[in-house]
């Protein structure tokens, strides 16, 4: 099992709504939080998780929040257990 970080961006589309930006992997937990950090300042909303997985054998536990920025963050962004 191996740690993966990424952070999630969004940018505002038509009619008021977000539109998903490409994810990024970090390399840390404070790569994905600094990032996340430096986005929320340009971005609408960004979030930033940690997932524990083994992706060879598709095995992946549940994701945990490090960071959330933004209004009206999706009810799965808010539910996560925190770090």
């Amino acid at each position: 099992m191996a740690l993966f970080f990424v952070v999630q961006s969004f940018s505002p589309a038509k009619r008021g709504a977000m539109k998903a930006d490409v994810p990024v992997q970090a390399t840390s937990m404070m790569h994905a939080r600094r990032m996340a950090e430096r986005l929320a300042q340009q971005k609408p909303m960004v979030f930033a998780t940690v997932i524990d997985a083994d992706p060879e054998a598709g095995d992946y536990g549940d994701p945990k929040l490090i960071f959330a920025h933004g209004e009206d963050l999706p009810e799965e962004i808010m539910g996560m257990e925190k770090v």
